[in-house]
């Protein structure tokens, strides 16, 4: 399944799963889980540079990322776990401006989330090599300031729960990425900025790394008050 960036259908994320970070942007706390797509053509692998837009600001947040195996549809929360083939470190990156604006219109946040290298993904985890997904950290330094250090225990749903509804709407299918959500210290990032995200497990053993650089784009949308 290391192929899963390129062979994957969709990136599905998960909103406000962390109480801490839906606080730190006023939105208030979901009943259940809710999602939004990201295309496939917004990955950025590890080492790689993320073009921010003229005038939009744009924010980071590190997630878990789980890799579907296999094709699935109402999956049951009890066997949600035989469809992850393993987990990768992500980041959603988002044009904060643009949503708010999108937000307060009423209007969908695809633009804001899903321009060209709005999501930086890290190697694929064998499932083998986590023993507890609900016990993991993850951690992001922007010029190696901390910036976010948070752990999968917050998480609101879990992430059977999380299969579970998902699958009742859409079909899952092998190489989709569920992204679970951030926790709270998301910020800017501006072009020049180094950043650096760890997952480690409860031990404190690094499991994965992703980092990257950001850079200004030339061309393309330009964001305008």
């Amino acid at each position: 399944m290391a192929s899963f960036v390129q062979h994957g259908k969709k990136i599905i994320a998960i909103g406000r799963n962390y109480v801490a970070h839906a606080k730190e942007l006023g939105n208030a706390t979901p009943k259940e889980p809710f999602f939004f797509l990201k295309p496939t053509s917004s990955y950025v692998e590890s080492g790689g540079k993320v073009e921010i837009p003229k005038g939009v600001i744009a924010h980071h947040e590190v997630e878990l990322g789980l890799v579907i195996g296999k094709r699935g549809r109402d999956i049951s929360q009890s066997s949600a776990d035989s469809y992850i083939s393993g987990y990768t470190l992500a980041v959603d990156m988002t044009a904060r401006n643009l949503q708010d604006r999108v937000k307060k219109q009423g209007l969908p946040w695809s633009a804001a989330k899903g321009f060209d290298t709005f999501t930086p993904i890290g190697a694929f985890i064998p499932k083998s090599a986590i023993s507890n997904p609900d016990d993991l950290r993850l951690k992001l330094t922007v010029n190696g300031q901390v910036k976010q250090d948070g752990s999968t225990a917050d998480m609101l749903f879990k992430i059977p729960k999380l299969l579970e509804n998902v699958s009742a709407i859409m079909t899952l299918e092998e190489g989709d990425v569920v992204l679970t959500g951030t926790p709270s210290g998301v910020g800017p990032i501006v072009p020049g900025d180094i950043v650096e995200c760890t997952l480690s497990d409860a031990s404190g053993k690094q499991l994965a790394k992703l980092d990257f650089s950001a850079v200004q784009r030339e061309g393309g949308y330009e964001f305008k008050e």
